[in-house]
């Protein structure tokens, strides 16, 4: 008896996040056979992302009825000793936060509409000749695709298999999300802790839309004393902005690594690409993903369909993180300064800045943008 015919395919996409459900459904819609592959056993089950949408995603495209929580116009930012805090009111919704369970499900949906084949419980075991491993619940399934995605996270092996750039700069964060109360009269609103103690490198957050709390904590993994969970403790202790807020339902914990050194250089070859965190498409100063994800991912559908439509030997070169990432140089800078920045005097005296007209402009300027990253996408394109 012959050998088992391994079965082609056009496009092999490894993880079911944000990014590879995209790029698989883009992908299939315009005639391609693709696999989809996907480690967790649902798509709405251990989610990391807080699934912020900022104003420019939230313009450019369109989400199902049910997915966002209500906008939010107003930023606290609390220097170390949360005394004389900063706040930001904008006049339009700046931040929605996404239900991102019931948008993984939405995009799931929509994928097999689209004719992917998506594989739940199915782990990429690495590629060798060009033959792609896949360990699913039926036994173990090989398969050779033309192009192998890589949205499979910060630390992603098919970047390696590939031999593509991996991040090299990662954060550490943890979080607890959880439904309130409703509270007649309440405003929705950000908060932020720049606290070198409580989060070294990066900060801590409180997002209360109205409807969920999302309370979490991320630095450089070094340098947390006692430990992430420890700083995750004591942010629960003494939460800002949550005097009288009551909890009605369970707490969902999330946990995972931040890339926030910035886009790859090398985000494709011959073989395939990388989409989302696998290809550091995160802002390097505010680590926020969601929008990067959607726009890079929109890139790599159409690289990878004019590839395959020159009979697959079409180049992938043009899908290059060197001349976007030339256009994040000031926030790759930024980044790198604030990363130093350890001493909580010296974020208690950057807040005596932050509270006069300059201070407040050049926040705002951060904070409140249209420039997430430097790739634009087609209005009011529906995102799943």
């Amino acid at each position: 008896m012959g050998a088992a015919r391994i079965p082609d395919l056009d496009v092999l996409v490894v993880g079911a996040g944000l990014a590879g459900l995209r790029v698989a459904t883009g992908l299939a819609r315009r005639g391609h056979d693709v696999l989809l592959a996907e480690a967790r056993p649902s798509l709405s089950a251990n989610i990391r992302t807080t699934g912020i949408f900022v104003h420019r995603t939230l313009q450019d495209y369109s989400f199902p009825d049910g997915t966002l929580g209500p906008p939010i116009r107003r930023m606290v930012l609390y220097p170390p000793g949360r005394r004389r805090p900063v706040e930001l009111v904008s006049a339009r919704e700046e931040f929605r936060v996404g239900r991102m369970g019931l948008i993984y499900e939405a995009a799931g949906e929509q994928a097999l509409r689209a004719g992917v084949d998506l594989r739940l419980s199915t782990r990429y075991a690495g590629r060798a000749g060009g033959v792609c491993h896949l360990e699913g619940p039926r036994g173990d399934l090989r398969v050779r695709a033309r192009y192998v995605v890589g949205a499979d996270g910060a630390r992603s092996r098919v970047a390696r298999d590939l031999g593509l750039d991996r991040n090299r700069q990662l954060l550490v964060g943890a979080e607890e999300v959880y439904p309130i109360a409703a509270r007649p009269g309440s405003t929705p609103a950000f908060h932020c802790v720049l606290d070198p103690r409580l989060a070294p490198g990066y900060l801590a957050w409180v997002v209360d839309d109205g409807e969920h709390v999302h309370l979490g904590t991320a630095g450089y993994p070094t340098r947390f004393e006692g430990g992430l969970r420890r700083a995750l403790d004591d942010l629960r202790a003494d939460p800002p902005g949550l005097a009288g807020v009551r909890r009605t339902g369970p707490v969902e914990q999330r946990a995972g690594p931040i890339p926030v050194g910035g886009l790859l250089r090398r985000i494709s070859g011959p073989d395939g690409l990388l989409v989302g965190d696998a290809a550091g498409a995160v802002s390097p100063l505010t680590a926020g993903g969601l929008d990067p994800c959607l726009r890079l991912s929109d890139r790599a559908v159409e690289s990878l369909d004019d590839a395959l439509r020159a009979g697959g030997r079409g180049s992938l070169d043009g899908y290059d993180g060197r001349a976007l990432r030339r256009r994040l140089t000031g926030r790759l800078g930024l980044r790198t300064v604030l990363a130093h920045l350890r001493a909580p005097w010296v974020h208690e005296a950057g807040f005596a800045l932050l509270r006069t007209p300059a201070g407040r402009a050049a926040a705002r300027a951060v904070l409140f943008h249209d420039q997430s990253f430097p790739l634009e996408s087609r209005p009011r394109e529906a995102a799943v």
